[in-house]
Formats: C-alpha cells, sequence, structure tokens
C-alpha cells in the first residue's frame, strides 16, 4: 500500500521514539539499495557512480558507495554542495565515513554546474548511476547543479537507479519535472511513496522494488511524536490574531463549571489563537475567574444548556474553526435536546467538532441517524456503552486487541472518528485505528478528559482531518502527562497538565 510522503517522515520518527535511530533506518536503506541492484547487475568490477545531494537521501548515497566497494566496483561519488552544507546529522554522519574511504571511494565535490560539466566523463563512462539526490521533501522543478546532474545522468549509457522516488518527481502528486530521472529501477524505502503511482511517474521510475529499512509494525500502530509533527505546522511569523485556530467550547453547567474553562485553556496551550467559551449565564463569572485568557461568551440559559441558546451558538460556531462539546453540561432532557439540535447543525455545515462527554451521553438517543464526518468521538468506555449499547470487554483481561474491532465497527457505522479514552486509547475512522500505548497512572485524574478535548480541538480548528488530529491530541496528552509523572509522579491535576502542554510540544521543536 502506498503512503503519502508526511507519513513516510512520520514513521521515521515514530521508529526513532520505539528506539531505532535514523542512522540505523538510513544504514538499512542504503544496503536495501545495494541489494536490489546486485541482483540485477553483477557489481565487481562495474564503474559505480553516487550522485548525491544534502538531504537524508544523500546520506543513502554515502551509505550505498561504502557497501558497493564490497562487490568490487570502482565507486565515484559526486556530492552536488560543499559538505559544510549537508543538513541532517545522519548524513554528515556517513560523509565523514566516506573521506576516510578514500582508497576504495573517490570523492568530487561539485557544488556548482561548471563543476558537473568538468566530470562529465564520469556520467559518460559510468555502468551504473545511483540518484542520491532529491527525496520525498523535494517540491518544484530542481535548481542547479542537480538540473545540470539530471542531464548528465539522463544522457549515459549506464543502469539507473533511483533511492526511494527519482528526483523530479513530485512523491506527493507524481508531477514530473522536465529533466526528471529516468531510472531503469527505483528501489524504495518500506513501501512506495504515492507519487510513484502517477502515469506521469509511471514513465520515469522504471521496475519499483520496496525494501524493508527496519521500521517495525509498532511504529504504524502506535501513536508517536510523528503522528503530532504531520499535524502541528509552525506558526507563519506574518500571521494575525485569528489564523493560528479559532475554538468554540460548549459546556458547563450549575453542577459542572471548571470542565469547560480546561477544555478551551488546552485549546490555547496547544496553540490556538482564541477559544471562546460558551456557558450558561449562571456560570458565567465563575469561569472568567479561570483566567483572562479565555473569551467568555454568556448563553441565554440561565443553569443548563437549552433551545433558547441554539442561535446563538449557531453564530459563534460559524466563527470558529472547530467547536468542542459536551463537557460538563449535564443530562436534563432540554439540554439532550439542545445537543442534538446544535449537532445536527455542525454536521450539516461540516463543522469540525469534538464531541466528549454529556454530549456523547445525549447522542446515544439518536445513534441511528449519526453520520459524523467531520467528528471526533471522545468516550471512555462507559460512554461508549451509552452511544452504543455495546459494553467493552475489560481492557485488563482483552487488552487493546480484543476492544479494536469494536471500536472500529461503530467508526465505520458512524462514518466517525471515535477516541476511546483507556489505558491503552483506541483510535479508528473505520478503516484506520492507532493505539497510544503511552501514559501514567497520574492521567485518571478528573479533567484530564477535557484537556484532550481541548488539544485535539485545536489541532482541528488548524487543518488536521479528525483521525490525524485524534491520533496526535492522544499522543501530547499522554506525552505531556508523562513529563509530569517524571518530576511530581502519579499526584498532579488538569490544571499542572495545561500548563505543560507547550513544554511537550517543544520537546519535538513545535
Amino acid at each position: 500500500m502506498a503512503i503519502h510522503p508526511d507519513e513516510a517522515r512520520a514513521l521515521d520518527e515514530n521508529a526513532e521514539f520505539l528506539g531505532i535511530s535514523r542512522l540505523q533506518l538510513m544504514e538499512n536503506a542504503g544496503k536495501g539499495v545495494v541489494e536490489s541492484l546486485q541482483k540485477r547487475v553483477p557489481l565487481q568490477g562495474k564503474k559505480v557512480l553516487i550522485v548525491s545531494y544534502t538531504g537524508n537521501k544523500g546520506g543513502d548515497g554515502f551509505v550505498v558507495a561504502r557497501h558497493i566497494t564490497y562487490f568490487g566496483a570502482h565507486v565515484d561519488l559526486i556530492l552536488l554542495s560543499k559538505p559544510d552544507q549537508i543538513s541532517t546529522e545522519e548524513a554528515r554522519k556517513n560523509f565523514i565515513i566516506i573521506e576516510r574511504l578514500s582508497d576504495s571511494i573517490s570523492l568530487y565535490v561539485a557544488p556548482t554546474s561548471q563543476d558537473l560539466v568538468s566530470l562529465k566523463e564520469k556520467f559518460d563512462s559510468a555502468d551504473v548511476i545511483i540518484d542520491a539526490m532529491l527525496g520525498t521533501g523535494a517540491r518544484g522543478e530542481p535548481k542547479e547543479p542537480i538540473n545540470t546532474a539530471l542531464e548528465l545522468c539522463n544522457k549515459s549509457r549506464a543502469y539507473r537507479v533511483a533511492i526511494d522516488v527519482p528526483t523530479g518527481v513530485d512523491p506527493s502528486t507524481g508531477a514530473v519535472s522536465k529533466n526528471a530521472f529516468k531510472a531503469h529501477l527505483t528501489v524504495t524505502h518500506h513501501r512506495p511513496k504515492l507519487g510513484l503511482l502517477s502515469d506521469a511517474a509511471k514513465e520515469v521510475n522504471g521496475e519499483i522494488e520496496t525494501v524493508n529499512i527496519g521500521i517495525p509494525p509498532e511504529a504504524e500502530i502506535y501513536a508517536g511524536p510523528g503522528d503530532l509533527r504531520m499535524v502541528m505546522r509552525a506558526r507563519d511569523p506574518y500571521s494575525h490574531k485569528g489564523d493560528n485556530g479559532r475554538v468554540l467550547v460548549v459546556g458547563g453547567s450549575f453542577r459542572y463549571v471548571g470542565a469547560p474553562a480546561l477544555a478551551a485553556m488546552a485549546a490555547l496551550k496547544t496553540g490556538v489563537d482564541l477559544a471562546v467559551v460558551a456557558v450558561p449565564s449562571s456560570i458565567v463569572q465563575t469561569v472568567r475567574s479561570f483566567s483572562p485568557d479565555l473569551i467568555v461568551q454568556p448563553l441565554p440559559s440561565h443553569e443548563v444548556l437549552d433551545m433558547q441558546s441554539l442561535e446563538l451558538l449557531k453564530q459563534e460556531a460559524e466563527r470558529s474553526d472547530a467547536v468542542v462539546l459536551g463537557m460538563g453540561l449535564g443530562t436534563d432532557q432540554k439540554t439532550k435536546e439542545a445537543v442534538w439540535e446544535f449537532v445536527r447543525y455542525l454536521n450539516a455545515a461540516g463543522k469540525p467538532m469534538v464531541i466528549d462527554a454529556d454530549a456523547l451521553k445525549a447522542l446515544g438517543e439518536i445513534r441511528e441517524e449519526l453520520r459524523l464526518s467531520s467528528a471526533v468521538l471522545t468516550p471512555h468506555a462507559g460512554e461508549f456503552y451509552i452511544l452504543t449499547g455495546d459494553k467493552l470487554p475489560d481492557e485488563r483481561e482483552a487488552g487493546w486487541r480484543g476492544r479494536v474491532d469494536t471500536v472500529r465497527r461503530w467508526a465505520s457505522k458512524l462514518s466517525t472518528t471515535i477516541l476511546l479514552k483507556s489505558r491503552y486509547d483506541i483510535i479508528s475512522d473505520g478503516e484506520r485505528f492507532k493505539i497510544k500505548t503511552i501514559g501514567n497512572p497520574g492521567l485518571t485524574v478528573g479533567g484530564t478528559g477535557d484537556v484532550l478535548s481541548g488539544i485535539v480541538g485545536a489541532i482541528l480548528s488548524r487543518g488536521a482531518n479528525p483521525f490525524r488530529a485524534a491520533v496526535a491530541g492522544s499522543f501530547l496528552n499522554s506525552f505531556t502527562g508523562d513529563l509530569i509523572a517524571g518530576e511530581k509522579g502519579y499526584h498532579y491535576t488538569a490544571k499542572d497538565l495545561v500548563e505543560r502542554i507547550p513544554d511537550a510540544l517543544r520537546r519535538f521543536g513545535l
């Protein structure tokens, strides 16, 4: 199954989080290329030219050069930049090794097109040329000196091999540049990239072989930092207030006051610009007292949400990028009716939303009509039962594997994303699923589910699809809890969790 290059990068990061270094993945990738090539071209005595650039694909090329020498080939390596421009630590480490292997590898540095032209004979005489130039991060037309290198590669009589994707093929869209590397063989890592499947790309891919580079199944199944990075983009330095997301939180009642404030503060700490908390008028002052950062919208409803607040909620939702609904609402009949109508409105509008707590309980009564494609539902096992009528097996006996099929089935039936909160969160949109395995017992304290909903709402507000937002939010919530537990043990509160979200994001450079 082909994957988007963003997902491929996420898998690399998740594998690293599991303890498999990027350096090891690079080693495996380079070795896999050589093994694929050796099956097709006996390398003894052959002239092999490797053309590398500054990124991790260039690093793969450095590894390839080293492994090819074992087979008795004559190896030339051209670096299309100055060595100090190599951009990743792993590639730099492998380049240092290349510099030390001057007896078996001839290294040429050619940062300009003029430098390359002087090396034309290397292209003309090569038996094999390996493309280690632009990889899954490349977009647009190749620039110099890469463009000249591509012309020289394609004019050569050599057998041409591309690492992962041919340079000049957009790994996402499959668009092909004029001088794209015309491969006889493309050796792709772990899974083919989506761009390789386009009709245009098929003209330059040649034969495609997929090699195992050591990414374990857990990197795909378990939520990790790669999933977080996929959906959390850096702030545009020229952005204005509101450009980084506006979240509407609808919750609270005279019985439960703190829950919506926790969700809204979590959304702010996750990076949104504005968090609006819409609550019954009787608790407005109390909610305002939690933080001056919150915009608190009094509802016409006095003690609990009811239908008289619906028009105002629609107006607020229209101004918001995502809605978080449910925490602390209570289960009065008039509240349920308001929830039903508001969710119907949001669903018809395609508004991204997180539905939690009492709102989930209300939806259990109309489950047969629900098709919530823009929503993330965040039940625990008890709420899942009220929502679906299906009782999940005990996690201590069945583990997540004993629950995942039921969660997937209901996510499919409701056309939605379900984030089942437990020791091992299960996230599914009915087709895919992910498991959150990190976390600690301190996260059972009241309010952490409200924090999770706010985090997921924040990620939704910045354009992530519901499944990706739920996976990333689940990971971030628990990783933050683990940061606190490492310092304080398990005796912390939901407010502590909110305050440490930025620290957790900084650990991943976000």
